[in-house]
């Protein structure tokens, strides 16, 4: 489950003229993305392109689309946001677990989707997937499910058309003249129910699913989507369905976390952003909301701070559990100027932080907000992309140095290498942390300073400039 994606891919339901359209999932049927040409309700073999309804103005138009967020928790590349679970009523997974997922299962209630979207959850094998299973979906400590969201949108251009129908047939008494504010108000109620009774007969569905790892080891929820709005969503749903609480994972709610543990939260309760250039004044950042209980600034300082350290030709780093991690820069790399004046720039290359353009941005006072990162710890490499606020977790893949074979047969396996790839980053940036909210952290700021001043361009770019 999370990130096999097919994005956006177009389901076509046909019918013959024996058999009645179907209003059950399971009686799709499709081959490599498109309907296959077979009767969704019967054996009956007909042509998608001969029987496919087209009729947008009688709102007879059969289309279905959906978008898998995220189908690689347990293969594949995955991307994630973590959120820790501070509230937990249910205990350890088991059967209640399964009737819980089964009872808000998709399809469980009858909303018009035009109306409210429908959320739900699907067992993982596929997006039709509801048969929850203990095998299946509770894998040791932890349990893998996803959440799909069911919704009517009706395309533009067809609302617009619509509408256009709907003032032609209001105005035929009385052609040549604009109609009133009334007759366009009568229209668009007219369109509104057109909308309503297309969706209520299934026509012009979306479904996209979010996948789901719970786990109980690390008491810690990971959603496979970026979308702060699509997690919103999902965290919803499980707060009804079990009773669970949760905080954000950002950097900032890590910071404070460490801070907490190591009786050092009054020094990050004092902290604000850090002004690596002098000559440029005060330090900003836009993006920050200034709030006392908001450090996901450091976000931002901790991929700066990286750099910093990698370019000095500091390759590997000692970690408080006692293995070591080495990394670099690598894909590409993201900045912005906190002061919202220089604007916004991407870099794509094998090694972006080396190129002259991001020199030169960061020279400028700009801040790295999203980097892919190359990480190897424990004969494990990580490569993912890492957004510096959120500290959420981008096409991340994980290899067994020596070992190409590692994604993934072995379903605990992988969830284990999920767990090292998120310790690796955790750790890491307790490094950073013990320095930012320690009593060296100005030792560390002029040696930023200091590169950041001295950093010269490539010698190949500088001759030929």
């Amino acid at each position: 489950m999370c990130h096999q994606s097919y994005t956006n891919v177009q389901f076509f339901q046909v019918r013959c003229s024996t058999s009645q359209l179907a209003d059950s999932d399971s009686q799709l049927k499709s081959s490599r993305g498109r309907f296959a040409s077979g009767c969704i309700n019967c054996e009956h073999q007909v042509s998608p392109n001969k029987n496919r309804k087209q009729d947008f103005a009688g709102i007879t138009t059969d289309l279905l689309t959906w978008e898998t967020r995220n189908m690689g928790f347990l293969s594949g590349s995955t991307s994630f946001e973590r959120f820790r679970v501070t509230e937990d009523p249910t205990g350890t997974f088991g059967d209640d677990h399964l009737a819980l997922l089964a009872k808000h299962q998709i399809g469980a209630s009858a909303s018009n989707l035009y109306e409210q979207p429908e959320f739900g959850f699907v067992a993982g094998a596929h997006i039709f997937d509801t048969e929850f299973d203990f095998e299946k979906n509770v894998i040791g400590d932890a349990m893998h499910f996803g959440i799909r969201v069911d919704s009517a949108q009706i395309p533009g251009p067809i609302k617009k058309a619509w509408m256009t129908m709907e003032l032609t047939g209001i105005m035929n008494e009385n052609q040549g003249k604009r109609p009133s504010k009334a007759q366009r108000e009568e229209a668009k109620e007219a369109v509104e129910a057109r909308c309503v009774a297309a969706a209520s007969e299934g026509n012009f569905k979306r479904m996209s699913e979010t996948s789901v790892l719970w786990d109980a080891a690390t008491d810690t929820l990971l959603l496979g989507s970026v979308s702060e709005k699509a997690n919103e969503a999902c965290l919803g749903l499980l707060n009804k369905a079990f009773g669970l609480e949760f905080q954000r994972m950002t950097s900032g709610w890590l910071a404070d976390e460490f801070a907490a543990g190591h009786e050092r939260t009054s020094a990050l309760f004092e902290m604000a952003p850090e002004n690596f250039l002098p000559s440029e004044g005060g330090a900003n950042v836009v993006w920050w909301n200034g709030m006392n209980d908001n450090y996901d600034y450091l976000g931002n300082e901790f991929l700066l701070w990286l750099w910093q350290l990698w370019a000095s030709g500091v390759d590997t780093l000692a970690l408080s559990d006692g293995s070591e991690v080495s990394g670099m820069f690598a894909r590409s790399l993201s900045l912005d100027c906190p002061d919202g004046e220089h604007g916004k720039e991407t870099i794509s290359s094998d090694s972006p932080a080396q190129l002259p353009e991001a020199i030169m941005a960061v020279r400028m006072g700009k801040l790295p907000r999203k980097s892919g990162l190359t990480l190897v710890r424990n004969d494990q490499q990580f490569d993912f992309t890492l957004q510096a606020e959120t500290f959420a977790i981008n096409s991340a893949r994980i290899s067994q140095l020596g070992d190409e074979s590692l994604d993934s047969r072995d379903r605990l396996a992988r969830i284990d290498s999920i767990r090292q790839l998120v310790e690796t980053l955790d750790l890491l940036y307790e490094i950073f942390l013990e320095k930012r909210i320690g009593k060296n952290w100005s030792r560390e700021v002029k040696q930023i300073t200091s590169w950041l001043q001295t950093e010269s361009l490539p010698a190949k770019r500088r001759t030929a400039a």
